[in-house]
């Protein structure tokens, strides 16, 4: 396998955990802040879509089968991450300015 191809496909099959998030907002700034809630969002987005996938039959006949299952939740991990890069469901905006406010309090 392609090793670019291996290191999208480790990025995509992981969403960001909240030790990469909390460190992503601590090296200061606003734009990591806002960078640290985006990812923040899609995490927690990416939640709420997997349960929303978790019924649905892969059966039917013209169905993913088995692989289907495999690759879904990869698929489900995208969708959370396009879905709060475009605007998400609006927590974003109100995470980066708690971030920012914590930031200045631990700066005083």
């Amino acid at each position: 396998m392609d090793p670019t191809l291996a290191n999208v496909l480790n990025q995509m099959a992981r969403p960001a955990s909240p030790q990469s998030i909390k460190g992503a907002a601590a090296g200061g700034g606003e734009a990591a802040a806002r960078q640290a809630a985006t990812e923040f969002e899609a995490v927690f987005l990416n939640t709420m879509l997997e349960g929303m996938f978790e019924g649905l039959n892969t059966d039917a006949p013209f169905g993913g089968g088995s692989a289907e299952k495999t690759y879904r939740s990869l698929l489900v991990t995208e969708y959370a991450k396009q879905i709060s890069q475009n605007g998400g469901l609006g927590i974003t905006d109100q995470i980066t300015r708690d971030l920012i406010a914590l930031q200045e309090g631990a700066q005083q």
